[in-house]
Parts: C-alpha cells; structure tokens; sequence
C-alpha cells in the first residue's frame, strides 16, 4: 500500500526566525512521473456524502461540513488514486500525509494492518476539512484509526500558528504523537522517528487507547525501563541503514553542524535543537539536497561507490515537495503560506501561494497527464531534467536563477503583506487569490527564460560537431 517514500521537517515557531510554524515533506512516489495538481477544495455543508477509496475499497460517510481546504492530489486519481498529501485548511490549520513508517513484525502480529483501512490515498481528504487545530487533528485522526483501523504505517504532520504535532500510526489500531517544542525541529524519513513517549505529559504527547498495555501484554518492549517509541515498534535493519537514517543524519548536520553524528546510526535523536533560527530557505535547502558537499553526492566527486551508498533526499521522483509556514507576524487572515515545489526540488523553487484564496492557478490545478510546458508541473520538470542533464555546465546559472527567484518571491510577499493589512472579507480573499497569480506568472516568466538559457547553452555542448578548415 505504501507507494510514497518520503522526507519530513517539523519546526516549532521559536525555532524560526520569524516566529511561524513550519512542517514540511517531500512527496516521492516509484515513478520519476506522477503528475500532481494543486486545488482549493471549497467548504461545503449540508453533504450528504460517501468518501470511496479506488485503491483499497475504503468506504466512509463524509461530515456534513467541512472547511476551503487547499490540496496537491495526483492527476491520474483513476489508476493511483486521489492521495490529497498536503493541506492549509481556512482556520489555519496545516496538514501533510503521510510519511511511510514500518513497523516490527514482532508489533503487527499482535495488530495488524486492516487491508480496508483508512490509507494514504483517503488519509488527507478524510481530515483536513475538518480540523480545527494541530492537537486537535491527532484526536481527530486517531478516532478515525480506533473505528477503521490502518492499512499500514503512516507519519502526519500537523501545525497551526502556535504547535506542531507529529503523528506515527504503527499497527492495525495504535499509535503515538509528539509535540515539537516550540524551540526545536525533528526530521523522519521513512522509519519509525518518535523515541521516547512521556505518559505523564499529556499535553506535549498523546497515544492510542490501550498503548501500554498492549505492549507490556505482549512483551515489545526492549527495555522496560523506558518507553521509546522506536525501539518498540520500529525496524532497524541494513536497509534503515543506507535508505533512512542518512537523510536524518544530513538534515541534523546542516541545522546542527557542530553535534558529530554517524549516518548510519540507530539512535539519531528525534528532537534537536538547531544553532541558529531557521528560516524558509533552510528547509527547502534540506528537502532539496543531495549529500551536498560530503563525498556521498551522487552528483559530487566521491568515489563511484559511496556515491551511492545512502539514498538522497531530493530524487528525480520527488513529485511534490511543500513547506507549510503559518506566520505569526501578521494578521490571521493572511498568515497561512504553502510553499509548492511541483520540480525536483534541487533544482526548481518553492513558489509561495497564500491558502486564504478562491482558487488556484490553471496552470496549477489543471495538470495534464501528458506533457505540456505551459503547465507548472511540467515546466518545473522540464527544467530539472535540463539543468541535471549538463549539471557541471548548468549548476551555477541554476544557482543564480534559484537566487534570483528568492529575492523576486519575498520582495512580493513583503509588498502583498503590506497591502493586505487594510484589506478584510471578500475584498482581501479576491485580492490574495489575485497575488496568487501574481506570483505564479512572474515565477513562469523566470523559469521559462532559465529553460531557455539551458536550451541554447546546452546547444553548443553537442559532442557532434567537428572543426573544419574555414577555407576548404
């Protein structure tokens, strides 16, 4: 059931440098091509409604009411299904789903998964209307795993403008969440992440009914003198070891450089402190990296064996990569960001959409299954696959454009903040749909000229040509 394999940062609102929220995931799935869109779902009431799952006949009536919720669902739902991924609900309230977790066999046999559960590809439309805060979205989804039961291993994110919750669903019916501290960050990358679960502090954790007893009943826990989460339910095998904790071990390195870590370590830490305040480019550095600057770069100058000895973070396959950023330095009503990158993420930017909107851009929300440039998730792929092709020609001019867009995107957002300030109702819900576009024309403007420039560039790097006497 697991088709994505994925890549999450968590960070609390002391932690940034601006004082906002901020979860955030690559999306990788099996293909290198998965075409993606990116909707606003509209708030609805009075539905009367089932929600039906095509990929493992999962079947639940939908509430009647439910919020404007943005979402990034595949194109080709038919064949894959609809998988809604990442969410700003109109409260505020940011979800992404899920990072796949596995749990023990030791664990399942006692709980297994329920084959018609609630799965990834229902998880999302199934929660994010609904919610009304980050805690609440736990209790809220955890109700929903007591009744249905899980299909297989999940992580969630959930945040709003004040807490940041991370979520590991683990069998058939149990589960455990944390509270990211509001001066720390946690990374997880397809492994159980959550280590240690403080039953007496029901305000930074929550778990499923029955979770202790279930593992005192059933003897899982390695070492009863604790309760880590990990070492619980979670695997720690030689594939962990080269596909998962390096990608952890990478994000600690650059937000912690000076903490010494082995990549292939078994108790990477799951909450850590960062020596500095971190901002959006931070996160998007790490979901867009690849062992840069170690010998483990698949595009570096190791050796031809470590260069593929741990699985990057960012991939060829990576078909959606987000940050959700819920700022608390401006008015609720345009606080909520979310930073869509529908490229690989090493090359291509995270362009910013402000979630309080009536729609989305076409160019966007109307993907095609086949290509076509004028769509953004075929631009965006258009350029990767160019700047990679000739990555030692390409990089620094990739560099420079990535650069560029920076600067271009937060001069826009300062500009849109300060007219949104005297804005209200309707009048600023039009206004930041309008910003929306905005922002996403100027981004086609710049990347098509970056295409261009690779094109023309990449032209003359031809192998087929050949130097001829002028005179002959």
């Amino acid at each position: 059931m697991n088709e994505q394999a994925c890549t999450t940062i968590l960070m609390g609102k002391k932690a940034t440098i601006d004082g906002s929220t901020m979860i955030a995931r690559n999306d990788d799935t099996f293909l290198p091509l998965t075409p993606q869109r990116f909707v606003m779902q509209p708030a609805v009431s009075g539905r009367d409604e089932f929600w039906n799952s095509n990929q493992n006949g999962f079947s639940a009536l939908l509430p009647a009411n439910g919020y404007r919720t943005t979402m990034t669902p595949n194109v080709d739902e038919t064949h894959l299904g609809y998988f809604g991924e990442s969410s700003i609900n109109e409260k505020n309230v940011a979800m992404s789903a899920t990072e796949s977790v596995y749990g023990n066999p030791l664990a399942l046999a006692h709980d297994p998964f329920i084959e018609n559960g609630l799965a990834e590809d229902s998880l999302q439309s199934l929660v994010a209307p609904f919610i009304d805060s980050a805690r609440h979205g736990v209790e809220y989804l955890g109700n929903l795993i007591k009744e249905y039961g899980s299909p297989e291993g999940n992580g969630v994110l959930f945040s709003d403008k004040d807490e940041v919750w991370y979520m590991e669903i683990v069998t058939g019916h149990h589960w455990a969440a944390t509270r990211i501290p509001d001066d720390a960050y946690a990374i997880a990358a397809n492994q159980v992440a959550q280590d240690y679960i403080d039953f007496n502090d029901p305000k930074n954790y929550m778990w499923s009914e029955g979770l202790q007893e279930f593992v005192a009943q059933y003897h899982l826990n390695p070492d009863p003198t604790t309760f880590n989460f990990r070492k619980i339910f979670g695997t720690d095998t030689e594939k962990d070891r080269h596909y998962n904790t390096p990608r952890v071990w990478y994000g600690q390195r650059y937000f912690t450089p000076d903490v010494k870590q082995d990549p292939q370590s078994s108790d990477l830490p799951f909450i850590c402190c960062a020596d500095r305040l971190l901002k959006i480019e931070d996160l998007t550095y790490v979901l867009g990296s690849h062992y840069n600057e170690t010998k483990y770069d698949p595009l570096g100058h190791g050796s031809e064996e470590d260069k593929v000895r741990f699985r990057p973070i960012s991939l060829n396959r990576t078909q959606n990569s987000h940050v959700l950023q819920i700022r608390n330095d401006v008015a609720p009503e345009h606080a909520a960001l979310m930073w869509l990158c529908f490229g690989v993420p090493s090359f291509t930017p995270y362009v910013p959409f402000y979630t309080n909107a009536n729609d989305t851009d076409p160019t966007w929300s109307n993907t095609p299954l086949n290509y076509d440039i004028k769509s953004a998730y075929w631009m965006y792929r258009t350029l990767s696959m160019l700047v990679e092709s000739h990555y030692a020609h390409f990089v620094q001019p990739n560099r420079d454009y990535l650069t560029k867009t920076t600067q271009i995107l937060h001069q826009m957002i300062a500009k849109i903040d300060q007219t949104a300030k005297d804005l209200t109702g309707e009048n600023l819900t039009n206004y930041l749909t309008q910003q929306n576009y905005a922002l996403s024309n100027r981004m086609r403007e710049e990347t098509m000229q970056s295409i261009a420039n690779c094109v023309t560039s990449g032209l003359e790097l031809s192998k087929l040509t050949f130097d001829m006497d002028k005179n002959l």
